[in-house]
């Protein structure tokens, strides 16, 4: 007869397990913000490709002057977004805090930012010489980029008022709400550029080319604004906040003074960032049409890949600032370093896989064998590329929820346009005589670029590392 079975002793929980199942714990919070904002991403960038799309397929002149308008509107509209922008931690902490009707109160202040900067932007969007010298349009491209940029002045006050909008509604975790009114806006877009661009004979609208895809663009945004303040209006959620009934507030100095320090760094880093690789095209553009074609595919497919850390790092900067404002700094410093970590992990894994398949993608975008080569000789730097560059972008923006935005722009400054920017003109174009020849051309650009990014991704996490620690931090009270 036996005797009853020893019992199974229980493994002990590990440091290892107990990790990743709070990772884990982290990524399941994280996730339903990112997702939306991921999709409502790439239904912006989708307006960009339609047009390119469309008006490539209408005129050569036309397609010069898109490329030159949308640049001169992108320098000018990203540094103001970023200064509305900073609503986004501003909100979220009063939000995690529970005064809703005070994070009411800075939505409308960030309204008035909006509508202050539109019209600088106006202006400056009325007055685009710098941007027709730079490129030496034709008289003909001249006069069509005036005519693309005069009707997105009218677009860009409902692009900033938007801006609010979805800032707001991403700092108490309700992404989804603009992830909707972005893809309806795309699917306005898309027909209404069509029958802008080609014309409808039918009903005696004529070809607009180029003109056609700015007026589809500011129908559109204003569509989306309008949706938006009958959503606040009809929505019982946003109750609380007090942002409707009582009409537009009066400025006030303090909040707007508080949104502008956030503000003003986080659009001068968004526009340093974006003019960093600007100016990198305009130099590879130098030194021959193949070279600046393969920059292109190998910059887009990054450009597409980064959209995954970008709305990790958005999720990640609103929760940490929720639970900020909660007074719960151990949670915010461990949702910090968990959105690095799956930042970290999510884009070696996406660098690796586009790695893997290089040849395939690049196929997509062109069957030139001499850009092919091109492109492909760029993505040699794709998977460091990318890591560093969701490495750089988590920690800036859980950076931002604690509302530290100077430090970052002075890193970026350093290293995107110090070690990426003149270092990769110092390579490229061989000014020493003695770079190796691996390295002269665009690849050293790429060489150089991806070093700024480490550059900026290390120093960032060591100064974020440096914020987390600080006891008091944390604890900062909402304005």
């Amino acid at each position: 007869m036996h005797g009853p079975s020893p019992a199974r002793p229980v493994e002990p929980v590990t440091a290892t397990t107990a990790t990743l199942s709070a990772l884990l714990h982290s990524a399941r919070r994280l996730t339903p913000l990112a997702w939306p904002t991921l999709i409502g991403q790439l239904a912006v960038l989708s307006f960009a490709v339609v047009d390119t799309v469309l008006v490539a397929r209408f005129a050569a002149a036309d397609l010069a002057a898109l490329a030159v308008g949308t640049a001169a509107y992108i320098t000018i509209f990203i540094g103001l977004m970023g200064v509305v922008a900073a609503l986004g931690p501003i909100a979220g902490q009063l939000f995690g805090a529970g005064q809703h009707a005070k994070a009411g109160r800075q939505a409308h202040q960030a309204m008035w930012l909006a509508l202050g900067l539109s019209v600088l932007g106006m202006v400056l969007l009325a007055f685009p010489q710098p941007f027709l010298a730079l490129s030496r349009a034709s008289p003909e491209v001249s006069a069509k980029v005036r005519a693309y940029l005069g009707v997105q002045a009218l677009a860009l006050p409902a692009a900033l008022l938007f801006t609010v909008f979805r800032s707001f509604n991403t700092a108490v975790s309700r992404p989804k709400v603009v992830m909707g009114y972005q893809l309806g806006g795309l699917a306005l877009k898309v027909p209404l550029s069509v029958a802008l661009v080609f014309g409808v004979p039918a009903i005696d609208l004529p070809a607009l080319g180029v003109v056609g895809c700015a007026i589809a663009t500011a129908v559109a945004m204003w569509m989306q604004v309008v949706l938006a303040w009958l959503r606040v209006r009809r929505d019982p959620f946003y109750a609380p906040f007090e942002l409707i009934g009582r009409g537009l507030d009066r400025p006030e100095r303090v909040a707007l003074l508080a949104q502008l320090r956030l503000g003003v760094p986080m659009g001068a880093s968004i526009w340093t960032e974006m003019m960093g690789f600007a100016f990198m095209a305009l130099f590879i553009a130098r030194l021959g049409t193949t070279a600046v074609a393969g920059h292109q595919v190998a910059m887009n497919i990054v450009s597409v890949m980064f959209m995954v850390p970008l709305a990790l790092a958005s999720a990640s900067a609103a929760l940490v600032a929720q639970r900020i404002g909660a007074a719960d700094p151990v949670d915010a410093r461990r949702l910090g370093w968990h959105s690095l970590t799956i930042g970290l992990a999510l884009a070696t894994l996406m660098g690796s896989a586009v790695w893997v398949v290089r040849h395939v993608v690049v196929g997509w975008y062109t069957v030139d064998p001499a850009v092919q080569a091109a492109a492909l000789s760029l993505i040699a730097w794709l998977v460091l590329f990318h890591v560093a560059d969701a490495a750089q972008t988590v920690a800036a923006f859980v950076l931002r929820a604690y509302r530290i935005a100077t430090v970052p722009l002075l890193i970026y400054i350093a290293a995107l346009w110090g070690v990426g920017l003149g270092g990769g003109y110092y390579l490229a174009f061989n000014v020493s005589g003695s770079v190796p020849p691996a390295l002269r051309g665009a690849p050293g650009y790429w060489f150089a670029a991806t070093a700024g990014l480490v550059v900026a991704a290390a120093l960032l996490m060591a100064f974020m590392a440096l914020v987390l620690r600080a006891p008091a931090a944390p604890a900062k009270a909402p304005a």
